[in-house]
């Protein structure tokens, strides 16, 4: 793999197909600043053009939070001009995770609040232990969610339980979380670990380029009408047939063997 940077706000470390990206500030429960934020987006590029990594996993550095949210301070300071285009630059990041071709998934423990919320629901898939607690409660604040949480929050638990969420600003634990289909799955802190290293195994047994369209599929489709999202994918399932992947795993069915997937 190309050799690891070294940054100041967040860990990011590269082994054996997977890159695990950790927000660092652990005495401030991890909470985003423009610092933080810069360095995740250098991570996230570096870990998209590394073709050595096929899946990344973002957690938060410590057992009390995974991200508290944005930091108060920084955000204070702001202009309502520089708040807008601050919110801007958050909502790219965000959408850049969810147009990476490589799965993304969000190993939370503690708390996910706010902008800590917001960036796991742009992963694709998220991991809990049983003492995580979201929410976005920006409104006891007398502010809104800036980085993406008023529009994917009801488009991933729908409009009514979002609406309590966001207007309401309580929190919900790791059970509740799951059964509004909010996070994936609910484990015992010490089963975290295992729980993700069970799902980043499954996913790298898999074809890299096809999860990638999958991934595609998905998150474009979702934003367009029946229609044109089923002729999306039938462009991409012609598409992915093209692929040596593709040819692979038809002919290893065919012939009762494992396939060997090159991610091409």
């Amino acid at each position: 793999m190309t050799k690891e940077k070294k940054y100041e706000n967040i860990l990011y470390h590269k082994e054996q197909k997977v890159g695990t990206i950790t927000l660092n500030r652990p005495k401030s429960l991890n909470a985003l600043n423009t610092a933080l934020l810069t360095e995740l987006r250098d991570a996230l590029e570096d870990a998209e053009a590394d073709a050595e990594v096929h899946v990344l996993v973002i957690a938060g550095a410590g057992d009390r939070a995974f991200c508290a949210g944005a930091d108060i301070e920084e955000l204070l300071e702001k202009s309502s001009t520089e708040a807008s285009k601050w919110s801007q630059w958050i909502q790219g990041i965000t959408t850049y995770m969810e147009k990476m071709k490589k799965p993304i998934i969000a190993k939370i423990n503690g708390f996910c609040l706010g902008g800590g919320l917001e960036l796991a629901m742009a992963c694709d898939f998220r991991i809990a232990s049983e003492k995580a607690i979201f929410g976005l409660p920006e409104i006891n604040l007398a502010i809104i969610p800036g980085g993406g949480g008023t529009q994917r929050l009801p488009r991933l638990i729908g409009k009514t339980k979002a609406m309590e969420m966001l207007m309401c600003g309580e929190q919900m634990g790791a059970e509740e979380a799951f059964r509004v289909t909010l996070v994936n799955k609910v484990v015992p802190p010490e089963k975290l670990d295992s729980e993700v290293d069970r799902l980043v195994k499954k996913l790298l047994s898999n074809s890299s380029v096809t999860l990638a369209i999958i991934k595609d599929a998905v998150n474009r489709g979702i934003e367009l009408d029946l229609e044109l999202a089923l002729q999306y994918e039938s462009d991409l399932f012609g598409h992915v047939l093209e692929t040596e992947d593709a040819r692979e795993g038809l002919k290893a069915f065919l012939e009762k063997r494992k396939p060997e997937f090159k991610g091409k």
